[in-house]
């Protein structure tokens, strides 16, 4: 199971402020805290400075990978800024994300070449966002098909499904984890990933509905996710869930995360 860590994305006040003072220790805290929780990508996001988002990104990647051996998940809406990133990120970093979006994955394609990297593919329609299960998998195939064609491995592919609040249509849930379940399927060797909290926006106990979803994806063939990896809820969950799967040899790692505290 693949983590990526959330928490460093300027849309949070606190890591805004610290980008814009350009206070290297604290986004260095926060990224080590996520490693230490089980983090196997941090992901960074500047996309809440527009005009500046490129350099901030610049300087996330630049801060981290200087103080701390980490693999980045470079998140971004821009082409450029994303382009700009890969450039200064030390190894083999994970996009976020390409979608079928008009003109967006034509853009990216020259960045996705440039090195080895893994790559998120979001199943955003050109003109619309999915509803059902078909039509996740629909574009999601697509995508697959693209980045295959142009070089990139099947097994570096993490296709998300687009995670949408059942407060809004109770359908969501069910639609996402069987798109999971078919993509699995239909393309043995590639991965898929969501970006879990969208399930539960706008509803009471948010924690409550991520933990329990995060079961049934993992349960449908997930096998990433991004998330807060300081939860130790949540990262519970996913150790159990993990284990009881049958995809924690010895059940080693529930082990040692029971014998270090990380269990809650």
């Amino acid at each position: 199971m693949i983590i990526v860590g959330e928490k460093i994305n300027a849309s949070r006040t606190s890591i805004k402020e610290a980008v814009e003072k350009q206070d290297a220790d604290f986004i260095v805290r926060i990224a080590k805290e996520q490693i230490e929780a089980g983090a196997d990508y941090v992901d960074v996001n500047a996309g809440t400075f527009v005009e500046k988002e490129a350099e901030h990104l610049c300087w996330l990647v630049e801060t981290i990978q200087d103080a701390l051996d980490v693999q980045l998940c470079l998140d971004s809406p821009s082409p450029s800024a994303l382009s700009e990133a890969v450039k200064v990120c030390k190894g083999e970093p994970m996009i976020n994300s390409v979608s079928m979006e008009e003109g967006r994955l034509k853009q990216l394609l020259p960045t996705l070449v440039s090195r080895p990297c893994q790559v998120i593919a979001l199943c955003m329609g050109r003109t619309s966002m999915p509803t059902t299960t078909s039509e996740r998998v629909e574009v999601g195939s697509e995508l697959i098909k693209e980045l295959t064609d142009n070089g990139i491995p099947l097994e570096n592919i993490h296709v998300d499904p687009l995670i949408q609040p059942v407060s809004v249509d109770i359908r969501m849930g069910i639609a996402a984890l069987e798109a999971i379940g078919r993509i699995m399927n239909d393309f043995p060797g590639v991965n898929t990933i969501c970006g879990l909290s969208n399930i539960s926006f706008g509803l009471p106990e948010r924690h409550l509905i991520n933990r329990n979803f995060l079961a049934l994806a993992m349960s449908h063939g997930l096998s990433g996710a991004i998330l807060d990896p300081t939860d130790t809820q949540i990262m519970s969950t996913l150790l159990s869930v993990n284990m009881l799967l049958g995809h924690d040899e010895y059940c080693e790692n529930y082990i040692d995360a029971y014998q270090n505290g990380r269990l809650g």
